[in-house]
């Protein structure tokens, strides 16, 4: 800036580059210095990953140059992030501040896992629906199905396959939808001895993971993709799951990939970004609801 302004007095004023610098305040070295950095090569890189990640800033990107072995100060990427006029636009929201209880913070992984649906079109016009569930504390990915609607017994399938590759959770958190709070839902969450903890209507950030992920799902996958059919939709969908779970740096898990966070916490060596006096399990937001095993058996007759 203040090179610009001693040539700024030079050009208006015919005045001698001493006299300019001397006015400015600068010495005339600082003036004459020209940087012999040579950052094209990592610029160029970074405009190829930006093109191929364009929601990623320059602490993903930096993340991504130190996978392929190019040893770079993070302060160096962001100057020439910024200086190849790369950037990823943020819509700052006005936020109602008000007091409220806390999350619930689970302290291993299957202890809860949050389930929410996200929604988008094909090209031609056809709606589709896409469940999610993730592990809170890992933050994976868990199941990414895509489907024309989710009946309550279509959700349970899905559950299926995830609890017989990782188990049945603590808990389930959801809303109040019908396809989470059906009778059929209810019953196979008791036939598998799983909690289901139901926000409170209207209340979306008590799933805020879930929402978090969705937030994640439509910038990066929904918003710039364009679905020929719902068969494409399942293949980009599920490609992007793929490299959600073992490409994409996550800022709470200390810009570690989810299965690399749930490797290290299987080696004993998972730390999350969470303050220790969040380490016990609560249900201080929504309601832990199990469902009552007498309302989905048949009474039993009273004896005379």
């Amino acid at each position: 800036m203040r090179r610009a302004e001693v040539a700024r007095l030079m050009e208006e004023f015919s005045t001698s580059q001493r006299h300019a610098c001397e006015l400015i305040g600068i010495p005339r070295s600082t003036y004459r210095y020209c940087s012999r950095k040579q950052d094209d090569t990592l610029r160029n890189r970074l405009i190829e990953l930006a093109r191929e990640k364009p929601r990623f800033g320059y602490r993903r990107l930096h993340i991504l140059l130190r996978r392929e072995g190019r040893t770079v100060n993070h302060k160096r990427v962001q100057r020439v992030y910024r200086a190849a006029g790369l950037s990823v636009k943020r819509i700052r929201r006005k936020k109602l501040v008000r007091a409220y209880a806390e999350l619930a913070r689970p302290t291993a992984p299957n202890q809860e896992w949050a389930l929410d649906f996200a929604s988008d079109r094909t090209a031609g016009g056809q709606r589709i629906r896409v469940l999610s569930v993730v592990d809170t504390y890992t933050r994976e990915c868990l199941a990414l199905e895509v489907d024309s609607s989710f009946p309550s017994r279509r959700v349970t399938r899905v559950l299926d396959q995830v609890v017989a590759q990782r188990g049945v959770p603590l808990n389930l958190r959801s809303d109040n939808g019908p396809e989470l709070t059906s009778r059929h839902y209810l019953s196979w969450c008791v036939a598998h001895h799983a909690g289901t903890i139901h926000i409170q209507p209207g209340k979306p950030t008590q799933n805020g993971h879930v929402e978090s992920f969705h937030g994640r799902l439509r910038d990066e996958c929904l918003n710039p993709s364009w679905f020929v059919n719902l068969f494409d939709a399942r293949r980009k969908i599920r490609s992007w799951r793929d490299d959600y779970n073992r490409l994409r740096p996550h800022s709470s898990l200390r810009y570690m990939t989810p299965e690399e966070f749930a490797l290290s916490y299987t080696a004993g060596t998972a730390s999350p970004s969470i303050p220790s006096n969040h380490a016990r399990l609560c249900l201080s937001q929504g309601q832990a609801l199990r469902a009552p095993t007498a309302a989905l058996t048949q009474a039993q007759p009273r004896a005379e």
